[in-house]
């Protein structure tokens, strides 16, 4: 694993995100409240050859738990849809002692900190990218496909591999070539999305099943 992949527990890159976890270490000591951490296939680095890039913890999810997507609603629908086509194994429990392993696959966020509102700026996200991102995605030697969820993940993605946003255009179930890895894209699993409808589970699992027949070819 690349050394400077992932932050340190005390990362101070952006003052906003930070001084906002140490509000909450002191209202929740017990949380995890800290930069989360890539999570990594249990076989090791060299067996991820998809990594799922989403935007940043939640703050009752992967910010309380120290696991992405791991203790919220977007969590259920990643996972059980992982676990579905084989990517995932063992039972989701939305925490992060649940037994759960990732196979052939690793997920992490453009943003690795909680950020107010679940909205980080525009700076967090440039900085998040040249200090972990782009480390993250040179630390996987054998990944051939990339799934973002949401507009920010894909665009940072998008520059993280040295391309303009233009180049790379969201839009939900397109697929791209990028740098030899193909880009996968989707709306994210969060709450709000799949309430309105923007995203149902069959549109979820269609991304999936896409990659997986792309992985299996």
């Amino acid at each position: 694993m690349r050394a400077d992949a992932e932050p340190p527990r005390d990362c101070s890159h952006c003052p906003r995100l930070s001084t906002f976890i140490a509000g909450w270490r002191e209202r929740e000591p017990a949380w995890f409240n800290a930069p989360v951490p890539t999570f990594a296939p249990a076989g090791g680095d060299d067996d991820a050859r998809l990594l799922v890039v989403g935007l940043a913890p939640g703050l009752r999810g992967a910010n309380r738990t120290g696991r992405p997507f791991t203790g919220d609603f977007a969590g259920t629908l990643l996972y059980e849809t992982l676990t579905r086509f084989g990517f995932a194994r063992g039972t989701f429990d939305a925490r992060p002692d649940d037994g759960l392993e990732l196979v052939d696959a690793a997920i992490t966020n453009a943003v690795r900190c909680v950020p107010p509102e679940n909205k980080p700026v525009g700076s967090e996200i440039n900085t998040c990218r040249k200090h972990y991102l782009a480390p993250t995605l040179e630390r996987f030697a054998n990944l051939r496909a990339i799934v973002t969820l949401g507009t920010i993940a894909h665009q940072s993605t998008a520059r993280a591999l040295g391309l303009p946003v233009r180049a790379l255009p969201f839009a939900h179930g397109a697929k791209q070539d990028a740098g030899g890895l193909r880009i996968f894209s989707s709306y994210h699993c969060s709450r709000y999305n799949t309430n309105t409808g923007r995203l149902t589970e069959a549109m979820f699992v269609e991304v999936f099943g896409r990659v997986r027949a792309f992985l299996s070819e």
